[in-house]
């Protein structure tokens, strides 16, 4: 493969940054796929205090989004909802849907996005916190959407005796929605 042979950013051509962009875009896009389903199964590991660990709380998720015959967007929504808590415990849900947004409808990217305010529902008055804090999203087109997503594929999803499927079911799917077009325009990267 073609180097370019500066040293210093300032010095690089317009052919530079076309051959940086597209191996660039080619190596990230390619290995996308594999990239989340690393990312996925660091959520294996301990429990933290619940009955399945946060792998197969999201297997589980999105097994019963599967069952549900929710769109292949939705059931890898409900799959890498929670992948975000690998590298940003604090902004989980804004995290994954970031990563999901070019590749999923926009249903799907705002319930992750929204999701951990959402879930807070079941739990937030048990810390202080306001249980009802999704009201403020009350008028979004989304926000029934958001309740059900919670209510059948987030907030029961804990359950050590479910038959959840093995990611194996979920990959082709995956791949799938990961291989299409972005639907939004793409940031532009340092060798746009």
């Amino acid at each position: 493969m073609r180097t370019v042979t500066w040293t210093r950013m300032e010095e690089g051509t317009k052919d530079d940054y076309a051959m940086l962009n597209a191996a660039s875009w080619e190596h990230t896009q390619g290995e996308l796929a594999n990239n989340l389903l690393d990312m996925l199964s660091k959520l294996r590991g301990p429990l933290l205090g619940y009955q399945v660990d946060r792998y197969e709380h999201s297997l589980q998720s999105a097994t019963r989004a599967l069952r549900a015959d929710e769109s292949i967007d939705l059931v890898v929504g409900a799959l890498l909802h929670d992948v975000g808590d690998v590298f940003a415990p604090v902004n989980h849900s804004e995290a994954a849907a970031v990563i999901l947004a070019p590749f999923v409808d926009e249903s799907t990217e705002w319930i992750v996005r929204h999701h951990g305010v959402f879930q807070g529902y079941y739990y937030f008055h048990h810390h202080g916190g306001d249980r009802n804090a999704r009201e403020r999203y009350a008028t979004s087109p989304h926000y029934d959407a958001c309740v059900a997503f919670c209510a059948e594929y987030d907030q029961n999803c804990f359950d050590p005796a479910y038959d959840t499927l093995p990611v194996e079911e979920f990959e082709p799917m995956l791949r799938e929605v990961f291989d299409r077009s972005p639907r939004i325009e793409r940031v532009p990267t340092a060798v746009d």
